[in-house]
């Protein structure tokens, strides 16, 4: 039972795929981290001997990951926020950000179809 980073990795997968357990760790930054230490990809994450779990949960804690990664972006967004951009904007109204046409669309990030009196679905122009 391997843990880095506060999480548990996966004990049957090859330790390419558990590395990806992580937040904050894909595919090609853990293939360049086992690269990197010279760690067989195919290896599964169960038989990874000790000396090489040590070596690469301190490879892991030098990239950002999990609570430290996800208080950067949050901290990101707040500044977009505060210093009023229109980024910061679209964030505060929960609208999509990049540039997304959302007045018929972009019902993931708006939610539910309000209704007017009538019933009817009615359009508003944001």
């Amino acid at each position: 039972m391997l843990r880095i980073s506060g999480v548990v990795l996966p004990g049957q997968k090859r330790i390419e795929i558990a590395l990806t357990a992580i937040k904050g760790i894909g595919r090609p930054l853990s293939k360049r981290i086992l690269n990197e230490l010279n760690i067989d990809l195919d290896l599964r994450t169960d038989v990874l001997p000790e000396s090489e779990q040590a070596r690469l949960r301190a490879r892991v804690e030098r990239e950002l990951t999990e609570g430290e990664l996800a208080r950067k972006v949050s901290m990101d967004v707040k500044r977009l926020q505060d210093i009023g951009t229109w980024r910061g904007y679209r964030h505060r109204r929960k609208l999509p950000v990049r540039g997304q046409t959302s007045r018929r669309n972009a019902r993931t990030k708006r939610g539910k179809k309000k209704t007017g009196l009538s019933g009817r679905t009615t359009l508003t122009k944001t």
